[in-house]
């Protein structure tokens, strides 16, 4: 099974205190299209998850360019403050071999931890990290591959 975890591209600074609306960036569209280009030949997804909110949705799609079938699930769990072992619990409960998750620092570094079991590592902007596992659950994914876009 693989599961492949994205951090949104830059995001513009909330608007009226409005973290939900942030739009990429000039730069975080980059960032979206460095990713997606990277990804579009080392993945093989049977379902996009993504964060409700506008940067992460923005994100995801470049990656939709690449895969226009693909269904996408839209996740409340994912959001920057969302707890992760909910998260990685919601995500284990998916029937599908190769998953493709697009949302936010903090929760998606503490995923990533929680699957490896190492200590939390942060994601860059538009960060993607590839992981290979039997099934999700904590302390039994191995990192196989990782992309920072250079913008």
């Amino acid at each position: 099974m693989q599961l492949t975890l994205v951090r949104h591209g830059e995001a513009a600074p909330p608007i009226m205190g409005n973290d939900i609306k942030r739009p990429l960036t000039e730069r975080g569209i980059a960032q979206a299209e460095q990713t997606a280009q990277y990804l579009k030949d080392l993945i093989h997804p049977e379902v996009f998850v993504v964060s409700p909110l506008l940067r992460a949705q923005q994100t995801l799609s470049y990656l939709q360019k690449y895969f226009p079938n693909v269904p996408v699930v839209v996740c409340n769990a994912i959001k920057p403050e969302d707890d992760a072992k909910i998260a990685v619990e919601w995500l284990s409960h998916l029937p599908y071999e190769s998953i493709v998750v697009v949302c936010h620092m903090n929760v998606v570094a503490h995923i990533a931890s929680l699957l490896v079991s190492e200590f939390f590592n942060p994601y860059s902007l538009a960060e993607a990290r590839i992981y290979d596992q039997a099934v999700i659950a904590p302390g039994l994914s191995t990192q196989i591959k990782s992309f920072i876009p250079s913008i």
